[in-house]
């Protein structure tokens, strides 16, 4: 744990700035992980649960409660970079300390054994409650994160960040975990250290893998301003007819031309693209194919391309499997594969068989 804080407290990043609020997530979870081993250090090598047990519950709570803020501020920067204001760092600082406070009194003030127990499980719930909302905080900001990229681009590039999610979750199982191995007889502590291995392992390597993908991802939290037309849209003064503003018939037959060409089938084709081609802007452009297919930009191109596959496994039966995924966009035939048998119950091979019959 004191390699991986210094590591992402002291290692470079590429200056350039979408790699600004990587470079604050690293630092912040630097700081958590030598917070954390600190804590452990002292339990470890002065052995203070043993020697002074109220002094080591008290250094727990505060503890735990603001790594919980550590790292949930860590990974919501990856996903929001104006997450971070000066009214929220100072609004969790005073829950921290509130906190700590009312541990110090809870512990080292109430003498009575029955009351004692009462505050401490309360004190266990506030902090259990507290944790909660910062997961689904940080839960909610990913799956806007998952939208913003299939409204940016073609391919599934919010795989790039599935790990915070299953690490958010994995979080907070490891943490109620913790709390309850600490309590575990002394013979029975390594349990306690060896869990913590492969948590922080997956966390560093991932932090690690996120560098090469994060400039990509960051694109597709740009914001873009709106056009003429589309401010329109959401002042509700524009004509709707069939469900979809008038406004937005120029983009239509654009889109429609664009569809007839096949332009669909050019590999990591990008909204930002498509709507330079457009003469629009992606904000407008998603908002519109949402409005018409009710999907995102990255489902309406995968059904653009499966209907197109299927055209070319009836027509082009000399072409393989591989060679047509790549015809329609697609650089790995196994992503193909993938997304044709979840869109047609059946894999292409077996698709096309079942038609020539």
């Amino acid at each position: 744990m004191v390699f991986f804080g210094i590591y992402f407290l002291a290692a470079q990043v590429p200056d350039k700035v979408a790699y600004a609020n990587y470079l604050r997530s690293r630092r912040i979870m630097g700081v958590a992980l030598l917070t954390l081993a600190a804590n452990y250090c002292v339990h470890f090598f002065v052995q203070l649960r043993f020697s002074n047990p109220d002094m080591a519950t008290f250094i727990n709570l505060s503890t735990y409660f603001l790594e919980a803020w550590l790292f949930s501020s860590a990974l919501n920067l990856l996903l929001d970079r104006k997450y971070l204001k000066h009214y929220r760092f100072w609004k969790h600082i005073a829950y921290w300390t509130l906190y700590t406070a009312v541990s110090s009194i809870v512990i080292f003030l109430l003498n009575d054994n029955t009351l004692r127990k009462m505050a401490m499980l309360f004190m266990a719930l506030w902090f259990f409650v507290y944790a909660a909302g910062l997961a689904r905080r940080l839960i909610i900001a990913y799956k806007r994160a998952v939208h913003a990229m299939d409204d940016y681009y073609s391919d599934d590039v919010a795989v790039y960040i599935r790990w915070m999610s299953q690490f958010t979750y994995w979080a907070v199982i490891y943490g109620v975990s913790c709390g309850l191995l600490t309590f575990l007889p002394e013979k029975y502590i390594f349990l306690w250290v060896l869990s913590s291995v492969p948590f922080y392992t997956y966390l560093f390597v991932s932090y690690m893998n996120y560098l090469l993908f994060c400039q990509q991802v960051q694109k597709a939290f740009e914001e873009e301003p709106l056009l003429p037309e589309q401010e329109s849209t959401t002042s509700g003064k524009t004509v709707v007819q069939d469900g979809i503003p008038t406004c937005y018939g120029n983009l239509a037959d654009k889109l429609e031309q664009w569809i007839a060409e096949r332009r669909f089938a050019e590999n990591g084709i990008t909204a930002a693209e498509l709507a330079v081609a457009m003469i629009s802007n992606r904000t407008y452009l998603a908002e519109y194919i949402k409005l018409k297919y009710g999907v995102s930009f990255r489902e309406w191109i995968g059904r653009l391309r499966i209907e197109y596959a299927k055209e070319l496994l009836i027509k082009k039966s000399e072409l393989s499997v591989a060679e047509i995924a790549n015809r329609v966009g697609y650089q790995s035939s196994t992503h193909f594969i993938k997304l044709f048998s979840e869109s047609e119950g059946v894999s292409p091979a077996k698709w096309r068989k079942e038609q020539l019959k």
